[in-house]
Formats: C-alpha cells, sequence, structure tokens
C-alpha cells in the first residue's frame, strides 16, 4: 500500500530547478538592460539610452574630393619651356 505522503523531489532535482530559474533570471535581466534599435512600422527607432550616446562628428571636407590628388598632379606636369630662342 502507498502511504498519503508525496514524495520529495531529490538534492538534485532541487538544485536543477534553481539553476535554471537562475539562468532564467539572469537572461530576462540582460534583455532588459540592452538598449537597441527597433524597426516598427517602417520607422528605426533609437535605443532607450540615446541621450548617454557619444556624439560622433565629421568635420566637412572639401567639395572636391581629390584635391591632393589634383595638387600633386599639377606639381608633376612638366613646365613648357618658352620659345624664346627660335
Amino acid at each position: 500500500m502507498r502511504s498519503s505522503t508525496p514524495e520529495r523531489p531529490t538534492h538534485t532535482e532541487t538544485r536543477l530547478g534553481v539553476r535554471a530559474a537562475l539562468l532564467a533570471g539572469v537572461a530576462l535581466a540582460s534583455v532588459g538592460l540592452t538598449g537597441c534599435q527597433v524597426d516598427i512600422g517602417g520607422q528605426t527607432l533609437p535605443s532607450a539610452y540615446y541621450l548617454q550616446d557619444d556624439i560622433q562628428y565629421f568635420p566637412a571636407g572639401p567639395e572636391f574630393k581629390l584635391s591632393k590628388e589634383a595638387a600633386a598632379l599639377k606639381a608633376a606636369t612638366p613646365v613648357p619651356a618658352d620659345d624664346c630662342c627660335n
């Protein structure tokens, strides 16, 4: 005949349950603490921490992108000699 008391879980089963609960808690906390961009309805929305992000500033460059190369070509082209001796 069976006893009316329920069986108690073993020590190993209890440790596995605690580990699973702890792992689930850590995973949930890490998802909640990370900020990322979200795409909702065709809009790219910033993370919740966009006000604390570092600002990247790129100064305006020259309008003609190859100014250094043009200056080097101009300096390298030989100057035509005057036709003074003909």
